[in-house]
């Protein structure tokens, strides 16, 4: 195969792992890789809590873009190509060892990040590419012929804030969230969908939930009345609101609607979504009947609700502290099956989600080749990864986007651009 000259530029998930599929794809080509921070692949080092949840055992495409709030449909047809089942079988081959947890996610067998770092790190080095730390850059520009679509490529040139500029004749940009990513992706001519926050934890402030930091619940549904979204799964009452699986995807896909309205919502939490109406009232009345001389706050009858929440609803019931079930009035036991099934909540605000710094917006997805990873309107330029307007919910999916568009896009800059199948 000809000498090509491949920039990445961004030493996270997508750039690194497009930089080793491009040198091993064409190991004539010099393929270098410019990161502005001391060290290579961060965000890959603290994922998972530091264990590196590699991707998620969901291996059909269709059920798994349904943990993309944003690029589910872009990404169906690169998930065929290269989707969990390939990532696993990538490390594996290279001597990292993978193991499923309970919850679908993915992670080295040693637990450690360091297992996947290292792997990738001694894949690079094998490949032949260069990787070059606190390469701060001031400006990207395309090389003196080039216009836009369809015209030849004469590639592009990366100023550096030392002096030097770099040409070269295929360029990735792989640079996250950053704002310099997206301005140099603008000044080329690319739409950007402003970046708003994903995955975040909710601040409530609520008599309901106060005292209550470190109770969980296995499975809740929280629903977002202004966007009529919902989501069931385990929940976690923090010091400041609610975190847990449920709240982190209830954000993630409506991160937008959530921004617009300055992160004050309304939110109606399902305590027991696994139950009718109709049977909660039943079981109520059937414990008047039952054990009507015992206290109503002596012991949670509903198993998956732990007894401190129950009895903080009992109290925003109106049912007070000695209340015994044989004289539950009727209207208090109504009200705590509103409390249970229909609690209405205030969003204050939006708290961090620390493992994660994921966000919604970024290059218009239909300004990209999702064959490819290729401009439609610059040739030879490529974006993977967080850079995009894509996104997903925790568990191992915005790094399994990652290592596919960063495959898509390192095995694609080592031919010649196309537009044939844009």
């Amino acid at each position: 195969m000809a000498r090509v000259e491949i920039v990445v530029i961004g030493g996270g998930a997508a750039g690194f792992f497009a930089a080793i599929t491009a040198a091993e794809r064409n190991p004539a080509a010099r393929v270098t890789v410019l990161e502005r921070n001391r060290n290579v692949l961060g965000k890959v080092r603290i994922s998972g809590g530091g264990r590196c949840n590699v991707t998620h055992a969901c291996y059909e495409p269709a059920e798994l873009v349904k943990n993309y709030p944003r690029g589910a449909l872009a990404l169906r047809g690169p998930l065929t190509r290269f989707g969990p089942r390939e990532v696993i079988a990538w490390f594996e081959a290279r001597g990292v060892q993978l193991k499923a947890e309970r919850d679908g996610r993915i992670f080295p067998s040693t637990d450690n990040s360091a297992t996947v770092v290292n792997c990738l790190l001694d894949a690079a080095k094998h490949a032949g590419v260069a990787v070059r730390t606190q390469a701060a850059i001031t400006s990207v520009q395309l090389g003196l012929s080039m216009s836009k679509r369809n015209a030849p490529s004469n590639g592009f040139v990366i100023n550096m804030k030392a002096g030097e500029a770099i040409a070269c004749d295929r360029l990735l940009l792989a640079t996250g969230s950053s704002a310099q990513g997206w301005e140099w992706a603008r000044v080329m001519g690319h739409t950007i969908v402003p970046p708003t926050p994903s995955l975040f934890t909710f601040e409530i402030d609520d008599a309901r939930l106060a005292g209550l930091a470190g109770v969980s619940v296995e499975r809740a549904t929280l629903q977002l009345d202004e966007a009529a979204l919902q989501q069931t799964g385990a929940v976690l009452i923090t010091h400041w609101g609610l975190s847990g699986p449920a709240a982190l995807k209830l954000s993630a896909f409506g991160a937008r609607c959530l921004h617009d309205c300055h992160y004050r919502a309304s939110l109606t939490i399902n305590w027991l979504p696994d139950q009718r109406q109709d049977n909660v009232i039943g079981q109520l009345h059937d414990l008047k009947a039952k054990r009507g001389g015992q206290k109503v706050g002596a012991h949670s009858p509903f198993g998956a609700l732990p007894l401190r929440l129950w009895r903080s609803l009992c109290t925003a019931a109106g049912i007070f502290e000695e209340q015994r079930w044989a004289k539950l009035p009727k209207a208090n036991l109504l009200a705590l099956v509103d409390e249970l099934q229909r609690g209405r909540y205030r969003i204050r605000g939006k708290g961090q989600f620390k493992e994660e710094f994921v966000t919604a917006g970024g290059v218009a997805l239909d300004e990209v080749n999702f064959r490819t990873m290729e401009s439609r309107i610059v040739p030879g330029l490529h974006f993977a990864g967080e850079i995009l307007d894509i996104d997903g919910v925790t568990g191992g999916f915005n790094l399994q986007s990652a290592w596919t568009t960063g495959w898509l896009a390192g095995g694609a800059m080592v031919t010649p651009p196309r537009w044939d199948d844009a």
